[in-house]
């Protein structure tokens, strides 16, 4: 997490308050799907939110990410309602699927398929 201490103090309210709204979930949009906020970063002017998710249980999740993007004015709405006391600005949301898991299953793939021969100085 890089910025300053006030863009981490104000990452992490938006963070848990976003993952209170996908928690609950009042409208149903989300489905049966599992979302989980993985990293939320601020703009130094606090205007912009860039919000990475991670999905669970979501077969496609392009669809879901454009699901959440129709419902974007939804979500910031209650995100506002949450965090009115606590912030002047409720920024603009922008939600990015985070590959982090994905590319971590890939490189395990990668080195269980290795073919690493023994070296000639293992004593047997």
């Amino acid at each position: 997490m890089s910025g300053t201490v006030r863009q981490q103090k104000f990452s992490r309210l938006i963070q848990k308050e976003l993952s209170d709204i996908f928690q609950r979930d009042q409208r149903g949009f989300l489905g049966n799907a599992f979302i989980t906020i993985v990293d939320v970063r601020i703009s130094p002017d606090l205007g912009v939110a860039r919000v990475y998710i991670s999905m669970v249980l979501v077969k496609d999740k392009k669809a879901l990410l454009e699901k959440l993007d129709n419902h974007k004015k939804e979500i910031r709405k209650a995100l506002g309602e949450r965090i009115r006391n606590q912030a002047r600005i409720v920024p603009e949301l922008a939600f990015f699927i985070d590959n982090v898991e994905e590319n971590a299953e890939r490189m395990d793939q990668l080195l269980k398929n290795l073919k690493i021969p023994p070296s000639d100085n293992q004593e047997s």
